[in-house]
């Protein structure tokens, strides 16, 4: 039944996109936005909302590599197992590749063994917003960075306690930075 579960766990994030990239590509790049070792502040506005942040294609073309491009523009996924902050154990902060808005701290990270980084609650849930996920004749939910609109991954609720819930994140869409 283990086995069952495992690989039902992993055929649901393996299907959660469009296409496949190859194996992860080095995220080093003269052109990046937002430094890896960054985190950007949420703002809010008069209302108490998260200000978003928009851009044109060209502009995001400009500052991510063409894999963070696929996967948080397209809506993409890395293969399984070739994500960089995979296996990471660091104590720190997990933000968004895209804006370096704080989205996962460390100690809700765990093995969930689906080969992406899964997490099993964010930093502060007005950070990630949910959209129902009707691609690949199936309903899921995906999650997306909620200031820049980047395709993170999907969450499911078969993570452990206290939330029960699994985000399922792509490396490529996160940086990590190493609490101090």
């Amino acid at each position: 039944m283990k086995y069952i579960l495992i690989f039902l766990s992993l055929s649901a994030c393996q299907f959660s996109t469009k296409n496949e990239t190859p194996a992860a590509e080095s995220r080093v790049s003269t052109e990046t936005k937002v430094p890896a070792d960054t985190i950007v502040p949420a703002k809010y506005d008069a209302n108490k909302r998260l200000i978003r942040l928009t851009k044109s294609d060209a502009d995001w073309k400009q500052v991510l590599s063409k894999t963070e491009y696929y996967v948080l523009r397209e809506e993409g996924t890395e293969r399984a197992f070739t994500g960089d902050l995979l296996k990471n154990h660091e104590t720190g902060t997990y933000t968004c590749r895209g804006c370096g808005l704080p989205l996962f701290a460390s100690d809700t990270k765990f093995n969930s063994g689906t080969g992406w980084p899964s997490f099993w609650k964010p930093i502060n849930a007005d950070f990630v917003a949910e959209i129902q996920d009707r691609s690949h004749g199936m309903v899921r939910t995906e999650v997306e960075c909620a200031r820049c609109g980047g395709h993170l991954g999907h969450v499911f609720e078969d993570g452990p306690k206290p939330t029960g819930l699994r985000y399922c994140i792509n490396s490529v869409s996160l940086d990590f930075v190493q609490e101090q």
